[in-house]
């Protein structure tokens, strides 16, 4: 099949480069661990990334458009922030051309919007996801509420096909940051089985018991450990259950404040973080949530064809 586009994404820690046909079906991916942080911000490291990973795709004309970190402060250039809400052409439309030894390759910019107590929440890279889901599922487009679980969680509203708001959720880094630098992780064994009983404990302690505050409930992974009450194998569990349940507590209140409670709800990304979060929801009273993975190449198609690119 013949190749329409190039697309990277790129983020802080790895670098995905897809080879993609004219419907935006992937015909090739490639994979290497240059992420954005790894290269310090020097354009020349940036395409040296691209001469290990794509050497044989340089010749020709097939436009290639980047997103991710790649377009971040400490990436090959800095694209400012596009100020929500934003739809595929807005997005486009701040895009920045830097050079891969005489091709342009596009960067596309992350995206701002008003958060809470009137600081600006910031996305990079996933907005992309987003537009990948209202591609793979058009319906989406009109109204709907999409998850993206991870190191810092984004709920999204999204409006007549244009990203018109989100909110950030700190949730993976806190539970990496708590495991591994506090007092909580020296309780935890370095490996243990999953504990699924352990994370609905989490979950439920959150769901039910919320309103104590997060700081209170952390020491309560403690305390729960000192007392044999759960078992050292299980508090990595009910730790990532309680995080997660604070994290469903705060996003279903935006969804609602936000009109969304009768619009679609998808979560999108890795399969596996779905499940949990999927199995939060449940517990929280949203059964049957429903997973997109790997929509990165839809949104770089829809932002290439509806960008003009």
């Amino acid at each position: 099949m013949v190749m329409a586009m190039i697309g990277l994404d790129w983020g802080s820690s790895s670098l995905r480069a897809m080879r993609l046909g004219a419907g935006g079906e992937v015909l090739e991916l490639r994979q290497s661990a240059a992420g954005a942080s790894t290269l310090h911000g020097r354009a020349e490291e940036f395409a040296a990334a691209l001469d290990a990973l794509i050497p044989d795709w340089h010749e020709g004309s097939a436009p290639i458009l980047a997103c991710g970190m790649v377009g971040s402060q400490h990436g090959w250039r800095e694209v400012p922030y596009a100020d929500g809400p934003a739809d595929a052409g807005a997005l486009m439309r701040l895009s920045l051309a830097v050079d891969w030894r005489g091709r342009p390759v596009r960067l596309l910019p992350g995206l701002r919007c008003s958060g809470a107590a009137g600081a600006p929440d910031l996305m990079r890279g996933e907005e992309t996801q987003v537009l990948g889901a209202l591609q793979l599922e058009p319906t989406l487009a009109a109204q709907s509420c999409l998850v993206l679980p991870g190191t810092h969680s984004k709920w999204a509203q999204v409006q007549d096909g244009c990203v018109a708001g989100f909110a950030t959720q700190m949730t993976g880094e806190l539970f990496a940051v708590l495991r591994q630098h506090s007092v909580l992780g020296r309780l935890m064994p370095a490996e243990a089985d999953p504990s699924p009983e352990a994370f609905e404990q989490g979950v439920a302690a959150a769901r039910d018991h919320g309103e104590a505050g997060l700081p209170n409930q952390l020491f309560g992974v403690r305390s729960l450990g000192l007392a044999a009450r759960i078992v050292p194998e299980g508090l990595a569990d009910y730790l990532s259950g309680l995080l997660i349940g604070h994290e469903l507590r705060a996003g279903l209140a935006w969804r609602e404040a936000r009109g969304l409670n009768a619009a679609p709800l998808r979560l999108i990304g890795e399969p596996a973080l779905c499940e949990r979060y999927a199995h939060a929801l449940a517990l929280f009273g949203e059964p049957g949530s429903q997973a997109l993975s790997n929509t990165a190449p839809a949104g770089l198609w829809r932002l290439a064809n509806q960008g003009g690119l």
